[in-house]
């Protein structure tokens, strides 16, 4: 089981490290492979258990302030790892029977670059430093957006020209630390890497945890399968969390929005936690504990 005193630190590109590379000791039958780089060159990881014939995909620290989210889903993997290793059930269901039929895909970190900058400042952009001072002015304590500059959960192809129109209208025109969509979708690496693995055709559901809210969020444009609502319903009954519409610039140009679109299959944008981003690493445990049943009923759903 991972170490608390690592879990409760924010989650730099070290600590993820760390992290990871004790649950590939403690785990043999869990993969690790980078799937892509972001802008500065760093991994994006993928870490996989049981069956890569279909799987449920699960996301996090798509924004730099919501790094917690990154630990959240590496406690969730120790949890899973060691319920299979040793045929214990987690919240009553015997994870590692299911696994042979569908595996467990999960993507801590989409924005790699944009947690380092939030954590340890401009430095850490390397070429784009510059660009990055400009915007933040010198503070990056609110830092969003991966290292141009570009909000990476405004950079997919859902409704984006709309909410582009809504993003001028709001001033937002060119690199920000937030909600910036980018030149056109997908114009980043980040937001590339992800799309291109969910293009596999592998993936039956997808869940992008962010901060903060406890809400979830399920349904995007036509999309109302009666399937997905039920899956999200069961979601909000175990969490406490509610059902809710993303409104303003939230909605549209998302990884969620662009994979009920693309695929018309069930994906849930989870806001865990509440308060102010970042949210403090004092709240992990509440936070984990009030998800823990939602995160183990999505790989079965």
């Amino acid at each position: 089981m991972l170490d608390k005193k690592l879990i409760h630190k924010k989650a730099d590109r070290m600590t993820r490290e760390a992290l990871i590379g004790n649950l590939l000791i403690d785990y043999g039958f869990l993969s690790r492979d980078t799937i892509g780089e972001s802008l500065c060159s760093r991994p994006i990881d993928l870490l996989c258990i049981g069956s890569r014939q279909k799987q449920v995909l699960f996301t996090g620290a798509f924004h730099g302030m919501e790094w917690i989210t990154s630990l959240l889903l590496l406690k969730f993997t120790d949890e899973l790892c060691f319920s299979v290793m040793t045929g214990q059930s987690m919240c009553g269901v015997r994870i590692g029977s299911f696994l042979n039929r569908r595996g467990i895909a999960i993507v801590p970190c989409v924005n790699p670059d944009g947690v380092e900058i939030q954590i340890n400042g401009a430095s850490s952009a390397g070429n784009y430093e510059k660009l990055v001072n400009s915007v933040s002015g010198g503070s990056t304590s609110s830092w969003q957006s991966n290292a141009a500059g570009v909000d990476i959960n405004h950079n997919f192809s859902a409704n984006w020209e709309k909410l582009k129109e809504m993003e001028i209208k709001n001033g937002i025109r060119s690199a920000s630390s937030t909600r910036y969509g980018g030149e056109f979708p997908e114009s980043e690496p980040e937001s590339r890497t992800i799309a291109s693995y969910c293009r596999t055709g592998n993936i039956t559901h997808a869940l992008a945890l962010h901060s903060q809210g406890e809400e979830i969020y399920w349904n995007f444009g036509d999309y109302n399968d009666a399937e997905a609502h039920k899956m999200a319903k069961v979601m909000s009954y175990s969490s406490g969390y509610k059902i809710a519409e993303p409104t303003g610039l939230a909605n549209g140009g998302g990884f969620k929005d662009w994979f009920v679109e693309k695929f018309r299959r069930p994906a849930f944008t989870v806001e865990v936690g509440k308060g102010k981003n970042p949210l403090p690493i004092e709240d992990f445990d509440s936070i984990y504990q009030k998800i823990r049943e939602m995160l183990v009923l999505a790989t079965v759903l």
